[in-house]
């Protein structure tokens, strides 16, 4: 099988992505009910997608964002992956995500990204959060990780937010086994900090990380919200531990309103035949210029 460098940004085959994307809108987004919304928000130019992270390794709701962002605004929209190394080495998920976009995680890489003009996706939570428990599914869980806004402030690039709802009800995690991970030791040699206990289809009971499942057809609902952008920029800034802490609670605290916001509409019973859900509903603007933490929390 063909290995890639995965610090590369020429592995990208557009010719692949445009199948992907027809594939994408085509199959999965009618087995989960899927939309996306908020595409018109992307702005030109440089950015950073701070994304929610679910579903463990599969990750549904990422390939129907990628699909809509990119039949919205073309290859120029379409993100860049930063993927844990682990990961993207897997032989099989590396054959197949890496011509898609995707590099070896590092602020290096996507101050490369940044300076073609192009934008970078993040997931902050990382498996902390894509392995959460089922029980936590509604919560953005970042685990204190703040190296996203310190790359956004150093780099002077603005934040979207994505948020996505459905995707990890695809699957029951019963425990994200941060315990069996230090137990096992994968915490020191892979760097990676969940061996998850979970229940999906076909496997039944699964110990350790799930790279094939069949998904349970949930709902998915993912929306692009306005860009934040911040006052200050810079490496004073980004070195800045108090306000680096505030940008990052005001990014959290919009991405948490927005997936309760998107719970509730999922929650609500739909009458197929009728009208659905206004899907320009909007999340509250988040406006420039809030230099302090009391601003960031609203004060």
């Amino acid at each position: 099988m063909r290995r890639y460098d995965i610090d590369s940004l020429d592995n990208r085959d557009e010719a692949l992505v445009e199948r992907l994307a027809g594939l994408v809108l085509a199959l999965l987004k009618p087995y989960f009910r899927a939309e996306v919304r908020g595409t018109e928000r992307v702005p030109p130019g440089a950015a950073l997608y701070v994304g929610n992270h679910n579903a463990g390794l599969m990750q549904p709701d990422s390939f129907l964002f990628g699909a809509a962002v990119y039949r919205a605004h073309g290859i120029s929209a379409l993100p860049y992956g930063l993927g844990h190394e682990v990961a993207i080495r897997v032989p099989g998920i590396h054959q197949i995500i890496m011509p898609l976009g995707v590099v070896r995680a590092s602020h290096d890489n996507a101050r490369r990204i940044f300076a073609r003009g192009d934008k970078v996706l993040v997931f902050p939570g990382g498996d902390c959060e894509a392995m959460r428990p089922f029980q936590e599914r509604n919560r953005v869980v970042f685990a204190g990780r703040t190296g996203y806004v310190r790359l956004a402030l150093r780099e002077g690039v603005p934040i979207l937010p994505v948020i996505s709802s459905g995707a990890h009800s695809t699957l029951f995690i019963l425990d994200d086994g941060q315990w069996l991970a230090r137990l096992l030791g994968v915490d020191r040699r892979l760097r990676i900090k969940t061996w998850p206990i979970t229940l999906c289809l076909p496997w039944g009971l699964v110990v350790g990380p799930q790279l094939l499942y069949v998904p349970w057809p949930s709902r998915i609902l993912i929306e692009v919200l306005e860009p934040i952008r911040f006052d200050r920029a810079g490496e004073a800034a980004a070195s800045d531990d108090a306000y680096v802490r505030a940008c990052a609670d005001r990014v959290e605290r919009t991405m948490q309103a927005a997936l309760d916001r998107l719970v509730k509409e999922r929650e609500r019973p739909r009458c197929y035949g009728a009208a659905t859900p206004d899907a320009t509903a909007r999340a509250p603007t988040s406006r420039a210029g809030e230099s302090s933490a009391s601003k960031a929390d609203g004060r």
